[in-house]
């Protein structure tokens, strides 16, 4: 918004109220459903806002944060990543007109005794929530003055996480709370969680179909491509199917485990499983159970590697096992069995013939003939993100990789990425999960899941990353008879209980509220 073309100022948003005043309203083409929403957060209260990426979410916040600055109060809003919180100061400085030393990006760069003067002079505060958390603790830093606090990235309030701790801080206090997401969750029990932490009494949610949005939102034109296995992995993959066999049998007859078939196994049900055995008594009993549950998840984290990513992801994860200084008794036995020795094999001769999964020709022949301008490709594993980018480079499409600092690589570098992309010295952005969550990727034409990802939440924020200011297209590749389809369907029908829920657990929240002249829902239309 900061430096963004002055334009006459709509009336329409002084429905907001004396905060209107405080907005950059020159420079804000007026939506009706932001106005809405704001309007609905200051009348209702405590309020979960779910909207698309791309339709502003944070003009929402800045316009409560405008009403407590206009009622003498201050503001703060929380960023989950210190540079999302970064990308959300330029912006509201753009949006809000309190005066270039009235915001302050708060992180652990200052000094204690800079900090504490820079927080009590700043009407505005930008910070993630485990800076503010440990300011509030330390005595840095009081929350008393504060009006509204704004949650962004919220469904990240859950568990012991810093937001959970803030949004009791807010409560304590009386404080405003407004939560921003594009997806909260598909549980009921998990949005029922989040409701509760942040105290939610009002729920906005809009859909991209939804007659106030639809103007708003460019098409994203989903293409799933079915991809056949090819004979060199459905052989390597029946060097496995007897070694996972023979872990299921061994843990059947311990009585642990009543899959026989190892594709049904769900993986919260492994997790379970592990668990469970971990809490074992009998040292002996307990042994043989490790023994062949150690085999087992390894062995189908291989066979899921091999189908869903590819020849060289599997390889590296086999590679990585031999590697390991300390090995359990189990996966000693493993890596000495003959179907682990001649999959190695396979890996390796494989990998020297130029052979890899057939998902990564299906990637090389829908960029290679797409004539837009950026694409990001998405990815579960680093080992996968490497292979692709090592492919399109050496075929002469130029792609960058965007993985996390876990992986070794400094904020520093990912900022550096990102701009290199936003200024087209790449085409194509390779990235794990940290690209799907909040950084802004202006102008990405394309998106590409290399594998169906069962997770709601994930695949929202993927899709959001196009489609921004222009048609977006969004292929999603498939291994046919491979977790891939049932990830793919899976996730559907979440995105749909998400929504369903939320207009549930809203109409409840309604009823309690009970009738007023602001309480017109634009739910369940």
């Amino acid at each position: 918004m900061e430096g963004a073309a002055s334009m006459p100022v709509d009336g329409r948003w002084f429905a907001i109220g004396k905060g209107a005043a405080l907005m950059n309203l020159g420079s804000i083409g007026f939506r009706e459903y932001q106005c809405s929403i704001i309007r609905s957060v200051l009348a209702h209260g405590n309020t979960l806002v779910v909207l698309p990426t791309g339709l502003g979410k944070t003009l929402i916040g800045a316009g409560v944060m405008a009403d407590a600055l206009a009622r003498g109060r201050k503001a703060l809003f929380l960023a989950p990543t210190k540079p999302l919180a970064e990308q959300h100061y330029g912006t509201l400085k753009g949006m809000l007109s309190i005066g270039g030393g009235g915001m302050l990006l708060l992180t652990g760069a200052l000094g204690r005794a800079r900090r504490r003067e820079a927080e009590a002079a700043a009407r505005v505060i930008v910070a993630t929530p485990q800076t503010v958390a440990n300011d509030l603790k330390k005595g840095l830093l009081s929350l008393d003055e504060f009006g509204a606090v704004v949650f962004d990235e919220c469904h990240r309030a859950v568990g012991r996480y810093a937001y959970t701790y803030l949004a009791n801080e807010c409560h304590t206090r009386g404080i405003l709370v407004v939560g921003l997401t594009a997806s909260p969750g598909g549980k009921k029990e998990r949005i029922t969680a989040l409701v509760k932490t942040l105290g939610i009494s009002n729920i906005e949610v809009r859909v991209s179909t939804d007659l106030d949005v639809v103007k708003y939102v460019m098409p994203h034109n989903v293409h799933v491509v079915m991809v056949d296995l090819s004979d060199r992995i459905r052989a390597m993959s029946d060097l496995l199917v007897p070694e996972i066999n023979r872990s299921l049998d061994g843990l059947h007859k311990l009585g642990l485990f009543n899959f026989r078939n190892f594709d049904s196994i769900p993986k919260g049900r492994l997790i379970e499983l592990g668990n469970q055995i971990g809490r074992m008594s009998s040292q002996s009993y307990k042994f043989a159970a490790l023994f062949s549950y150690t085999k087992l998840l390894n062995l189908t984290h291989m066979y899921d590697l091999l189908l869903v990513e590819g020849i060289y992801p599997l390889s590296r994860y086999l590679e990585g096992l031999y590697e390991r200084p300390e090995k359990s008794r189990g996966l000693e036995a493993l890596l000495k069995s003959q179907g682990i020795i001649a999959l190695r094999q396979e890996a390796r001769k494989a990998l020297e013939n130029g052979e890899e999964h057939p998902k990564v020709t299906a990637m090389f022949d829908i960029l290679k003939d797409y004539k837009g301008g950026r694409a990001i490709i998405f990815a579960q594993y680093r080992t996968t993100v490497k292979m692709l980018v090592e492919y399109l480079n050496n075929n002469s499409l130029p792609a960058r990789p965007f993985i996390g600092k876990r992986e070794g690589v400094t904020q520093e570098q990912q900022k550096q990425t990102i701009q290199d992309f936003r200024d087209g010295k790449f085409a194509i952005l390779v990235a794990s999960s940290i690209g799907e969550e909040g950084i802004d990727i202006p102008g990405v034409d394309l998106v590409l899941f290399y594998e169906s990802i069962p997770n709601e939440i994930r695949n929202i924020q993927r899709r959001g990353r196009t489609g921004r200011f222009a048609a977006g297209e969004v292929y999603m590749l498939v291994a046919r008879g491979t977790k891939d389809q049932v990830y793919l369907h899976v996730s559907r029908q979440r995105e749909l209980k998400m929504l369903n829920t939320l207009r549930s657990i809203d109409l409840s929240l309604s009823e309690r509220r009970g009738p007023g002249p602001e309480n017109q829902r634009l739910l369940g239309r």
